[in-house]
């Protein structure tokens, strides 16, 4: 049997430029919390941190930005988004700079949690744009391009940060990241339109009545949980990507650029298509595919000893296939959730939990590694991926759920319109 095809809605001119401003701004907060990983074996051996303590600096972001997330969901309906991205990202900037002032680990630690809590705002304030402009049919595409940030990090970013890292030290990467994110701050100050179609149609006069009234709403917290778990499987690995890369397989410090470049191409040629195909057929059963998929390279990836440098790249693109075919699908079948007079809260609580779950994941997964020196290879690390796919399974079932709420929705609504060059969607 076929899979039903949809429509394809083309984007206006005035959507490029939103999708490219947001894209760029993604690739900036991606590469800070990225850069963290490819560093990290550099910051243990530097700072003489164990596994537990380089896993609570990569948690202390993400706690820090799910606090934010549910501090600020009353008030994320009630301004122009446009303000608050811009609010947001100079805070995430000035935070960045103090990262890379920090000389000490508790430095290190504080100026992670003040950056967590800018920049994980960022993320639900985009999604809140991207749902007030784009239409559920647009919203894989988007998507795709939004998550290109992904792999640009990788191919752009972290391998010229790495390189940096490696001659002058590893406070570069995050005073170069502070200094793009500059440029385009400036951008979105001159270029992105005001977006307060949301305004109109609020009903809550109290943000705390307004964050209860969001978080009581059962069809909204089948979305929180299924977003909760998808990230915990997320993030259990990535901390501990390149330690594992370097002491148990036997990558060098030298190769690791280029394991990261050539990652991160195959993410941006895979997420474009990716987007599009969600946007043809059903965006669950392509995440369940992924999720699959993915299940079986964590199993594979994190039991392997000494590898061959060209092996280790056929896995790690093997594995960000499965990786990045979850979460363009997942993201816009959670779009589709909240009401609009909901969808900044929604995407504040959403992105909150998605990010207190990534703290807990990356702490839990600080405690199953075990490493005995600073260069012997790292222990259980294969128990991460295994607790992984338990993770996988239950969240499938979730984002089940979440689709057919979201098809019973569809019927129930009538089709996007538009209005002044921008699609609006009613109600998904």
């Amino acid at each position: 049997m076929k899979p039903q095809q949809q429509e394809i809605i083309p984007f206006t001119g005035y959507q490029k430029l939103v999708i490219l401003i947001l894209a760029l701004t993604q690739f900036t907060v991606i590469l800070d919390f990225m850069i963290m990983s490819p560093l990290g074996d550099m910051l243990m051996k530097s700072m003489s941190l164990k596994p537990s303590a380089f896993g609570i600096a990569v948690s202390a972001y993400a706690f820090s930005a799910g606090i934010s997330g549910l501090l600020t969901a009353g008030f994320a309906d009630k301004f122009d988004r446009k303000k608050l991205l811009l609010f947001f990202y100079l805070g995430f900037i000035a935070g960045t700079v103090l990262c890379g002032m920090s000389n000490t680990y508790p430095l290190l630690l504080a100026a992670r949690i003040i950056t967590g809590l800018f920049g994980g705002v960022i993320g639900s304030i985009s999604m809140a744009i991207i749902t007030d402009l784009f239409a559920l049919q647009q919203r894989g595409r988007v998507m795709g391009f939004i998550q290109m940030g992904f792999g640009a990090s990788q191919v752009l970013g972290i391998p010229i940060g790495l390189y940096l890292a490696n001659h002058f030290g590893w406070e570069i990467p995050f005073f170069l990241t502070a200094a793009l994110a500059g440029v385009i701050a400036i951008v979105i100050m001159l270029r992105l339109k005001p977006v307060t179609a949301h305004l109109l149609v609020q009903h809550d006069r109290s943000a705390f009545l307004h964050l209860w009234h969001t978080v009581s709403k059962p069809d909204y917290r089948i979305g929180f949980a299924a977003t909760a778990l998808l990230s915990i499987g997320g993030f259990m690995m990535m901390p501990f990507g390149s330690a594992f890369a370097i002491n148990n397989l036997h990558v060098t410090n030298q190769q690791l650029p280029i394991l990261f470049m050539i990652s991160g191409v195959s993410s941006l040629l895979i997420m474009p298509l990716i987007g599009r195909l969600s946007d043809k057929i059903s965006k669950f059963k392509l995440f369940a595919a992924a999720s699959v998929w993915t299940m079986g390279m964590c199993i594979l990836y994190t039991n392997l000893s000494v590898t061959p440098f060209w092996l280790v790249v056929v896995f790690n693109i093997l594995l960000m296939m499965g990786v990045m075919s979850r979460m363009i699908p997942s993201s816009a079948l959670t779009s589709a959730v909240p009401e609009m007079e909901d969808r900044g809260a929604f995407m504040s609580i959403n992105a909150s939990l998605q990010q207190i779950a990534g703290g807990v994941a990356a702490a839990v997964a600080g405690m199953i590694v075990v490493q005995q020196s600073k260069g012997s290879p790292l222990q259980h690390y294969d128990t991460v991926g295994y607790v992984i796919v338990g993770i996988s399974i239950c969240s499938i079932l979730l984002m089940s759920r979440v689709s057919k709420m979201i098809n019973r929705k569809i019927k129930d609504h009538p089709a996007p319109i538009k209005q002044d060059d921008v699609v609006i969607s009613e109600g998904y």
